[in-house]
């Protein structure tokens, strides 16, 4: 070997030994599997925010008409999120509810559906013995897996005022077992309900078009539908597994 290659091979391997280690880049994806879920951060606690599930137990929930039943009932806490267990037929069956009553306010929280899953979330619940169901009384934001054939009815897709009116903007619903984020929003009797960022919903509980759009629905014979702006919100058991996290509400 003479004195150049000696030379040559001395700097491939200087080289090769200042080579940097690979850099870990935090991409979308490493951050969703390091989230921290059902957590207030300092800025939204002084902003007034509340969580409504503490990703631990049903504090603050109950069944619906049935509060002594909750604890057999399908819900659940599995893996930090809400669970509706709606296939095991050992459990209650029932709409789990607020324990109390909100009016102006703005919620948002996570959803997902199992294949074909249908589901719901109710506002305005009035909770009596005069009602049996929560839909009785609550407008619904529908939940619903793309794939089920509700998804072709206008005034039954995702993220629409169920069986009142349909999207005003399309939105495109995550796949089965993947995460979709709502909002809705209250206040004066005026809602907003929110799928993935986008508006779906836009209803003024008071006006005379609320009432008109009441009347040609399939609820024009349910006294008590949509006549409160006040009342206690409800997650729908309907026959479909379906999963919740990051509930967080702020009162206005």
């Amino acid at each position: 070997m003479n004195n150049m290659t000696g030379a040559l091979l001395f700097l491939v391997s200087c080289k090769r030994e200042q080579k940097p280690e690979k850099q870990v880049w935090h991409t979308k994806n490493w951050v969703k599997e390091h989230q921290v879920h059902n957590q207030l951060m300092s800025s939204e606690k002084e902003a007034g925010w509340a969580l409504l599930f503490d990703g631990e137990s049903l504090d603050g929930w109950h069944l619906y008409n049935q509060p002594d039943s909750t604890q057999f009932s399908a819900w659940e806490v599995q893996d930090g999120t809400l669970f509706c267990n709606a296939t095991n037929e050992n459990r209650v069956f029932g709409d789990l509810i607020t324990n109390r009553a909100y009016e102006n306010y703005e919620l948002v929280f996570e959803w997902r559906m199992a294949l074909g899953g249908n589901g719901g979330v109710f506002i305005n619940v009035q909770e009596t013995a005069q009602y049996k169901a929560t839909f009785n009384t609550g407008p619904e934001y529908q939940l619903l897996d793309p794939g089920h054939s509700d998804t072709n009815t206008p005034m039954k897709r995702a993220g629409c005022l169920w069986g009142v009116s349909p999207q005003l903007t399309a939105v495109t619903v995550n796949p089965p077992h993947e995460w979709n984020t709502a909002k809705i929003k209250q206040q004066n009797g005026k809602i907003e309900f929110y799928l993935n960022g986008k508006l779906t919903a836009q209803e003024d509980f008071l006006s005379a078009d609320w009432k008109a759009k009441i009347a040609n629905s399939r609820f024009k014979d349910a006294p008590g539908y949509g006549k409160a702006t006040e009342g206690k919100i409800a997650l729908q058991n309907w026959y479909f597994n379906s999963w919740f996290r990051n509930m967080k509400i702020r009162e206005l």
